[in-house]
This record gives C-alpha cells, sequence and structure tokens, in this order.
C-alpha cells in the first residue's frame, strides 16, 4: 500500500491520532509518527510505536533505529538525516492535530523541531488538520496562516463543529475524525499518483450513481435506507483522477460531490431512472452503486398525516422499476457495466452471481450488510467481485479467485477490508482490464 508520515503536535486531540494509526494499518498502509515535544505530554511515544510498529521521533537529534524506513521495509545501509529520509520516503505527510503554534510555525517557514523540517523537506503531499478553540481558530492569524499554507499546495482538512475539549466550550475546532483524516490522506496520494501516472481511463465516460434513494409517504415522511453515497462518490473521484469524464446521479448523499464531477441529484428511483436514462446511452462505463429502493407507497399524501385520531397507519407499496435491468437491456457494444449488491449474512455470493447472470452484467460488487464494521455509512469495506467471465490475469487482491464451484462461472476477486477509497480504487482496476479485454456479456435471464 502507501507509506504515510503523521506528524503530532500537541493538543488534546492527539489522542485521535492513535486510532488514526490503528485505522491506517488495518487498510494496509505503513506509517512512521513524529511528534513535537509538546505532544508528548498528551499521548507517549510508546503508544504510536505499538501501534504503527516503528520507532517514534521528535528530534532532529535523536537516532532512528529504522533509518528512515517506513515498517516493513529494509533498512538503508547507513545512517540518514532522520527528517530528509522520512519526508523522502513518505507517500504523504499529515499533521493532526495542528495546533495554531504549529500552524504559525509551518506558514513561516520554521524548522526548530523534527515535524517542521520534515514539512519543509516534504515532496509527497502535505496535509494539515487543525485542532484547537473556536475563538483560536477563528483568529484572523490563524485563518491568515491556513491561508498562507493553501497557497503554498497544502491541503487543510476542515475542523468540525460541537463540543471543544474544555468543558462547556462548543463551536468549530474538533479535529476530524480519524476515518477523514484516512480517506482524505488517501484520496490525496490517488491525486498525486495520477498526476504522475497514465491516464487509464482518459477520454472514457463514466456513469455513476451513489446514494440512496427516498421514496415519499407524505409531505415529511419517506421510506429510505441506510445509504451515505461514500462508495458512490469515492467511484467518481477515483475514475476523474484517471481522465475519465464523470457523470455522478446523487441520491441524497451525506457526503459532498468531489469537485470536477458533473452531477445530476435526485431523489427517488424514478427520478433517479430518469437521470440515469439520459446519460447511459452515451457512456462508456456504468457504476451502479446507488441503493434504489425495491418498493414505495402506491400513493404519497399530499400534506402531513397527522398521528390524532389514528390507531394505525396501513401503507401499500408497489415495485420500483429495476433501473439497473432495464440500462443493461439497451446496452451497446463496447460498455461495460458494474452493479452493486448489498447482501445479508450466508448465500451473499450465490445470491449476487444470479443477480450478476439475470441483469447482464460485467461484473458485481458484492459486501455484506450484515457485518457493522463495513459497508453502509463507513469509511470502510470489504468487497467480493465477481465477474460475469473468467479473467486471465491475476485476482485484484493476489489471494487467489475464490469461488469456482460452477465451471461456466466468471472470477470472485477478494478486496481485503479497506477504506472505501482503495476498494474504489481495485473497481477500477478491474473496469479497465475489462475494457482492455472485451468479452460477451451474460444475456439477461429470460
Amino acid at each position: 500500500m502507501a507509506r504515510i508520515l503523521l506528524g503530532v503536535s500537541g493538543g488534546v486531540a492527539a489522542y485521535k491520532a492513535l486510532e488514526f494509526v490503528r485505522l491506517a494499518t488495518a487498510a494496509g498502509h505503513a506509517v512512521r509518527v513524529v511528534q513535537t515535544p509538546a505532544s508528548r505530554r498528551f499521548v507517549g511515544a510508546a503508544s504510536f510505536a505499538a501501534l504503527s510498529g516503528g520507532p517514534v521521533l521528535a528530534s532532529e537529534f535523536e537516532r532512528d533505529p529504522a533509518r528512515g524506513s517506513f515498517p516493513g521495509e529494509p533498512l538503508p545501509p547507513h545512517d540518514p538525516a532522520s527528517h530528509l529520509e522520512l519526508a523522502a520516503r513518505a507517500d504523504a505527510f499529515l499533521i493532526a492535530p495542528a495546533t495554531a503554534n504549529t500552524i504559525a510555525k509551518l506558514a513561516a517557514g520554521a524548522a526548530d523541531n523534527l515535524l517542521c523540517s520534515c514539512a519543509l523537506a516534504a515532496t509527497s503531499p502535505v496535509l494539515v488538520a487543525p485542532a484547537m478553540n473556536n475563538r483560536m481558530y477563528a483568529h484572523a492569524a490563524v485563518q491568515a496562516n491556513l491561508s498562507t499554507l493553501r497557497a503554498r499546495g497544502v491541503q487543510v482538512i476542515e475542523p468540525g463543529s460541537g463540543r471543544l475539549a474544555t468543558i462547556g466550550e462548543h463551536g468549530i475546532g474538533r479535529l476530524a475524525e480519524p476515518e477523514q483524516l484516512l480517506a482524505t490522506c488517501e484520496a490525496a496520494m490517488a491525486q498525486s499518483d495520477a498526476a504522475r501516472a497514465p491516464d487509464g481511463l482518459a477520454g472514457v465516460r463514466v456513469l455513476v450513481s451513489a446514494g440512496g434513494t427516498r421514496e415519499p409517504i407524505d409531505s415529511v415522511r419517506f421510506i429510505g435506507n441506510s445509504s451515505s453515497g461514500r462508495m458512490g462518490v469515492a467511484l467518481a473521484q477515483a475514475a476523474q483522477l484517471r481522465g475519465a469524464a464523470v457523470t455522478l446521479v446523487a441520491a441524497n448523499l451525506a457526503v459532498p460531490v468531489p469537485p470536477g464531477v458533473e452531477c445530476r441529484r435526485v431523489i427517488t428511483a424514478e427520478q433517479l431512472r430518469d437521470a440515469c436514462e439520459r446519460e447511459f446511452d452515451h457512456s462508456d462505463v456504468l457504476l451502479m452503486a446507488a441503493a434504489v429502493a425495491d418498493f414505495r407507497p402506491a400513493a404519497a399524501q399530499h400534506g402531513k398525516i397527522a398521528k390524532a385520531d389514528r390507531d394505525e397507519l396501513v401503507l401499500e407499496l408497489v415495485p420500483t422499476a429495476d433501473v439497473l435491468a432495464q440500462l443493461t437491456a439497451r446496452r451497446r457494444p463496447g460498455q461495460v457495466l458494474v452493479g452493486f449488491a448489498a447482501e445479508h449474512g450466508e448465500g451473499a455470493i450465490a445470491t449476487a452471481r444470479a443477480k450478476l447472470r439475470a441483469k447482464g452484467l460485467d461484473a458485481i460488487v458484492v459486501n455484506d450488510i450484515s457485518r457493522a464494521d463495513i459497508g453502509f455509512d463507513s469509511e470502510l469495506n470489504e468487497v467480493t467481485i465477481l465477474t460475469a467471465s473468467r479473467l486471465s490475469q491475476p485476482s485484484l487482491s493476489g489471494q487467489g479467485d475464490g469461488d469456482r464451484a460452477e465451471p461456466d462461472a466468471g472470477d470472485a476477486l477478494t478486496v481485503a477490508r479497506a477504506s472505501k477509497v482503495q476498494v474504489a480504487e481495485r473497481i477500477l482496476d478491474l473496469v479497465e482490464r475489462l475494457r482492455a479485454t472485451p468479452a460477451p456479456a451474460s444475456a439477461p435471464a429470460s
């Protein structure tokens, strides 16, 4: 995976940096940590060392036992300058939490500690995640320093609002949650890689659906689902970074649309179908990640249904259109169609395999929604990608082809638990392979 250098400055939010290291290493990344001396008043080096598997440094004059290498790498033959070697090897440098004092030093170009020296030597993406009291964050000096960093290409991960560390204090200044920090780091690294690598989807028109539809009961209530749209948005962003022209059909997203992605906002399954139908014919790739309602109320009531004088409320539900099946029925040669299936527990693969065949898809991405640690409204996911035909190249996971029970079945490619940004990259790797080696798609079942 990637090598992430984490800089921790002195604030109460340093405890969240421990969770970031845990998530990043669980996702397969190698992490090294540098601390300011003040940060060790909040979290000790031993905690970071235990979670990262590497030595933790706080001074340029402190010998690095790993000689600037990251966990899993061989030791260099000589002792390099720590701030130069760590920064040179890192694929991203995240400073979280970044206190007002550290932000001021970074803006001024100061190098009076190891963290700031690494920032000056870094050539990879640098990300700064502020954390402080709301009054400090709003101060003109802090905002001016952040503006200076942005102008230099540093990505600022905006703090959240809510309860702050000091009792009774509320406002903006909360360190972004570790899941957001990791997702932003991975997106920055993917963008950096895309800038250096050939555009694998250059000129390709990609249609992505994301989010969950809402079917109105009355003017205020609706039938919905738990989809946040994170997976679809990650796919849209990853495809754009590979050079694709992306259109996102977005149903009630809980996350922002990536800059530069053309967006069609919808609410209901019918609106999503209409938007996808308008875009489908001139799309080369369809990634149908939205969670589309299977049923809707037969008739939505105008106004609000009053609770008074009602002992119960009976809803008559009718099926919605099968958007994906309708699209695949009109596919043209050369289009690549990928569906998504949220299945529950045992039998998920068999159920998804049947959907793959019935809907005439090239591939279907399956995730198990019975697990609380992945899937809906989570930054992480673990999926199995089923293909309609065998792929001659090695599996995406490097772990073999998995489900081979049926002689005419395609491949089953496993993507182990990782961030949705990483899962999106693996799905797009498959899309590129499908486009490079086209095979007849499964015909929809009659």
